[in-house]
């Protein structure tokens, strides 16, 4: 535990709908915490926008808390209306399903249905991973921009996780392409060995990507042998997924609705 950030957590926590403005003296008596040390987090949360001064010389807290608080709705929102979907994906694919989010240059999990063959002592929930190493990430990847992806490569890298990473921006943007052209994206054990794994992107009301699902498991036949099955059910999975946050797509899909 890092006792500077619970106690900046404190002065956030203090402000309430009853009392939004509060002075410099009012937070440190009420948390009991030296003058000095509330006005340096307060000065702290103040330079990254999650504290504001009013024109009264209070504080309150600030903008930069919106963003924050939108994502937390958007996951929570996507993780409820997936959940029936992904149940169903596992069940019809006998493996384990997985729904992330976009998370900054990340992939957030925010939703799984382990498989019981996988024998994992934790779920996937709360993991944040690259996404050039798996097949969410990488499906999200596709529905970005040229400029977006290479803002998270700078920003993230390209780390070598197996044999099997992609490491190289052109492998990537290959990669990417072909993904868009079948509608769904493959890894390869590219971030954990023995694991292999199909996803398709998920879109918001704006046609914007916002995160995706996939099939993984054990064996490689996901890949192989029962790709054009599983597959299929990926995609058929995140475009009903999309439709529930609002997506409407641009032509009638050609996929059935039950296979």
């Amino acid at each position: 535990m890092i006792k500077s950030i619970l106690k900046a957590v404190d002065v956030l926590q203090i402000f309430g709908v009853d009392e939004p403005r509060l002075t410099l003296m009012e937070i440190a008596n009420r948390l009991d915490m030296p003058k000095g040390t509330a006005h340096n987090i307060l000065s702290t949360l103040l330079s990254c926008g999650f504290v504001e001064r009013t024109d009264d010389g209070r504080y309150a807290l600030g903008t930069a808390i919106i963003p924050l608080t939108q994502a937390v709705r958007i996951n929570a929102e996507l993780r409820d209306r997936a959940a029936p979907l992904l149940r169903e994906l596992a069940d019809d694919c006998r493996e384990s399903a997985y729904l992330v989010a976009l998370d900054g240059d990340y992939a957030l999990y925010i939703y799984a249905v382990e498989s019981p063959r996988r024998l994992l002592a934790r779920t996937a929930v709360g993991d944040r991973v690259p996404l050039h190493c798996v097949a969410t990430g990488k499906a999200i990847l596709s529905g970005l921009t040229q400029e977006e992806i290479a803002g998270i490569v700078d920003r993230a890298g390209l780390r070598r996780y197996t044999e099997t990473t992609i490491t190289d921006i052109d492998a990537l943007h290959q990669e990417l392409e072909q993904t868009r052209e079948r509608g769904y994206s493959i890894d390869r054990e590219e971030l954990d060995l023995d694991c292999y794994c199909v996803g398709a992107p998920i879109l918001d009301a704006r046609g914007r990507v916002i995160g995706a699902c996939s099939v993984s498991g054990l064996d490689p036949e996901i890949i192989r042998g029962r790709r054009p099955e599983i597959s299929t059910r990926v995609m058929l999975a995140a475009q009903q997924v999309s439709r529930r946050m609002g997506y409407v797509p641009t032509r009638p899909s050609s996929m059935v609705a039950k296979l």
